[in-house]
């Protein structure tokens, strides 16, 4: 959900917006300060939509996401109401047992999670190009 980030993973800046991906939650993961998602009848992630990432950006971000994560296929829908197929990552069911209850906050994150995140994740440059 933060460019800065992303763009630091993915080695692109790409052209990004709103959108809303139905049918999921997004919970945080035990003893970690970013989230994972889960599909979830009734459930609505609202986040960011980053488009045309070349595949070598794409092959980044599954290097970086790692084991939990499985880069699926959903719908998407924007601020205009348009739906569109995206990729995203959703948590692995075998480990679902690290995902907590309720939602994760992402203005939370920002006010206290971010810098600590960046301070342990942000070896991107490590990540092959």
């Amino acid at each position: 959900m933060c460019e800065d980030i992303m763009r630091a993973v993915s080695g692109h800046r790409a052209a990004h917006e709103p959108a809303t991906l139905d049918g999921f939650s997004r919970h945080p993961v035990t003893g970690q300060r970013y989230p994972g998602i889960r599909p979830h009848a009734g459930g609505r992630v609202v986040g960011v939509l980053y488009r045309d990432l070349p595949a070598q950006a794409l092959a980044r971000l599954d290097a970086f996401e790692g084991e939990q994560y499985v880069r699926r296929i959903v719908r998407v829908t924007l601020a205009d109401g348009a739906m569109l197929r995206a990729a995203t990552y959703v948590f692995k069911a075998a480990y679902a047992h690290l995902l907590g209850p309720g939602e994760w906050d992402f203005d939370a994150f920002l006010r206290t999670g971010k810098a600590p995140f960046e301070a342990q994740y942000l070896g991107f440059a490590h990540i092959p190009r």
